[in-house]
């Protein structure tokens, strides 16, 4: 069997940047664990794979699998399906309309970028677990967990005082595998002009280390940010080793977020 894959570069306006994911178009979804053992296979924070559907209510269906799991949202890749979608597939489209399983998801192209219409993840104030300070290097300000739990998919929102304590981190990611099945967002007020926020994300449970530029962590980060800063339009960047930027805007139950993605290789998958 012959498979497209794409490997696009995902909230960043050049190749090396952001983060990469991987896309495969398909007729129709191959066995679970065949779209998992692909995505060990790529070795990257994501794998999306897209199936066509009849255009009435979505135009495709979207599940995204990291090298340990599925997972129930994922931002860089569904922007990289997008871009894919737009360039190769469907080029007459504006707006892609994906089924997932974190319901309806559209991808809209406006000038350079590319918008994501997610789900808004309000959260709450939690007990910090025993240990964790110690787990991620640094003793938080705050640790807020989600107001609802999607099975295998969630992350805890860590609040630091500035952007210096976020640039330092080192955290020790066996240790933090023991607060399965928890991933961590760490985030803090940027000290750059330009910017409202910056986070680092890490989800050792989801068999990634630290992921580059995470989409999704900004469903749960964005909203925080908008009511401690009163504003509704934000500017983000995941400080990573590979960095990446996010023009976001937050109203009511959904987070809007812009950014580029840049094609970096395709080429085919022989199983």
């Amino acid at each position: 069997m012959q498979i497209d894959i794409y490997q696009v570069d995902a909230f960043t306006d050049k190749v090396f940047g952001g983060n990469p994911a991987a896309v495969c178009p398909l007729n129709e979804f191959l066995e679970d664990e065949t779209l998992q053992n692909i995505a060990v296979e790529n070795n990257l924070s994501e794998t999306a794979y897209i199936v066509p559907m009849d255009g009435r209510e979505y135009d495709y269906h979207l599940r995204w699998f990291t090298p340990g799991c599925e997972v129930a949202l994922c931002g860089h890749a569904t922007l990289a399906s997008a871009r894919v979608i737009f360039d190769h597939l469907r080029p007459e489209l504006d707006v892609i309309r994906f089924r997932s399983l974190s319901g309806l998801l559209t991808a809209k192209r406006k000038g350079d970028l590319i918008w994501l219409d997610f789900p808004a993840i309000p959260a709450k104030d939690m007990t910090e677990p025993a240990g964790l300070a110690a787990a991620m290097s640094a003793v938080p300000e705050l640790v807020l967990e989600p107001l609802s739990v999607r099975e295998g998919d969630r992350d805890l929102l860590i609040v630091y005082p500035d952007q210096a304590a976020i640039e330092t981190l080192n955290p020790d990611l066996p240790a933090l595998k023991n607060y399965a099945p928890y991933g961590f967002v760490a985030t803090a007020p940027s000290s750059e002009p330009d910017l409202d926020f910056v986070s680092r994300c890490f989800f050792p449970n989801h068999g990634i280390g630290e992921d580059p530029v995470t989409g999704s962590a900004h469903s749960l980060s964005a909203p925080y940010w908008a009511k401690q800063l009163g504003k509704d339009n934000l500017r983000a960047r995941q400080i990573s080793a590979r960095g990446g930027n996010l023009t976001l805007r937050v109203e009511d139950d959904r987070v809007h977020m812009g950014g580029q993605a840049v094609e970096y290789m395709r080429g085919s998958i022989l199983i």
